[in-house]
């Protein structure tokens, strides 16, 4: 018998999921939450969070503009293959889609994730969560290669500098009295030590504020969003805690770039635009925020070079000094045992 693949047949997109409607927000947390300890009063605060839009999270809305965009990229410029999509925590299940590929007879396809940097979460759990969909479905069930992180693919890099420069343009402080301020998630301090995510965020913010920031305007990295138990170490500083200390050091406005999400989903409407938009309009700090790549054409024409490159074997471009991530991932990369709550 021949150990030769089959080529590949179709492309997945990997995605977190978010509830469509106020029944679906309960669920939605549940299975986020599933065995991590999350603090009640912390679950039923970002379920508020949730109702105040309508019980609907903006990313399955968001993932079906970037589907529809991505698909008429491979259209038109190849590899001509069909597009699924799966989610980690609601509908469409990856579970489910897995069996629908198996059902329509793919046997190879090339998976990209909304998440463009490596760590246990953005990275190393959805290919947990492939491996335990693709046991779920058995044996007919396709071969899924999951695209190594794009944080520094020039296709992220320019559409976020794009919109950097955006949101300056909007802004009508002094560069000399404004502060570029890059937020990505928060993570456990244990989590961020098994892996590259902080130093490619780093990285990334430096490639976006060099072709954005104006002259005299600095620039930071900060955390938002996070969520586990307060005695738990995670990646600081707040960006509300540094909005205030940027206020107290004399700034007078603050362009917010989310270098570390994909979309405008619910950590971008609520923890910035609502949250830290009220904190600096307590301060009278101006204030303007990057839009996520979204589905911006540069972007989506950098989401299908990078499976094109895969799909032909070649090595996909890189901006900076770390290159692509290699695939694939070497065994035990961002390996990482969520905290779990104790027996009792």
């Amino acid at each position: 018998m021949s150990d030769q693949l089959p080529p590949f047949d179709a492309v997945l997109l990997l995605s977190f999921g978010g509830p469509e409607g106020p029944d679906d927000v309960v669920p939605f947390l549940e299975n986020v939450t599933r065995g991590r300890g999350i603090p009640r009063e912390r679950l039923e605060e970002v379920g508020r969070h949730y109702f105040l839009f309508g019980g609907v999270s903006p990313i399955n809305g968001q993932c079906r503009e970037l589907l529809a965009a991505l698909r008429a990229e491979l259209e038109a410029h190849g590899p001509r293959l069909p597009l699924y999509w799966g989610n980690r925590n609601w509908h469409p299940l990856l579970a489910d889609t897995v069996r629908q590929m198996a059902d329509d007879g793919v046997r190879r396809a090339v998976a990209i994730a909304t998440s463009a940097y490596s760590s246990y979460s953005a990275c190393r759990q959805y290919l947990d969560d492939i491996e335990r969909a693709r046991a779920a479905v058995g044996e007919r069930a396709p071969r899924i290669e999951k695209l190594p992180p794009f944080w520094n693919h020039p296709g992220f890099i320019e559409t976020m500098a794009a919109n950097t420069r955006a949101a300056f343009a909007r802004l009508r402080t002094a560069p000399e009295r404004t502060r570029l301020v890059f937020t990505a998630h928060s993570i456990p301090s244990a989590m961020a030590a098994t892996c590259d995510y902080e130093a490619e965020l780093r990285e990334a913010s430096a490639l976006v504020a060099e072709r954005a920031a104006p002259p005299g305007c600095g620039w930071d990295l900060v955390y938002q969003s996070r969520s586990g138990p307060p005695q738990q170490p995670w990646l600081e500083p707040d960006i509300c805690d540094h909005l205030r200390a940027l206020r107290a050091a004399g700034a007078e406005g603050v362009v917010v770039a989310p270098i570390g999400f994909v979309a405008d989903h619910m950590e971008v409407k609520y923890d910035l635009d609502t949250q830290a938009r009220e904190v600096a309009g307590a301060l009278g700090l101006a204030m303007e925020r990057a839009l996520a790549v979204g589905s911006a054409p540069a972007f989506v024409a950098g989401l299908r070079e990078l499976i094109a490159c895969h799909v032909e074997g070649r090595r996909p471009p890189a901006l900076g000094t770390r290159g692509p991530r290699p695939f694939p991932c070497r065994p035990g990369c961002c390996a990482y045992a969520p905290q779990r709550p104790p027996a009792r």
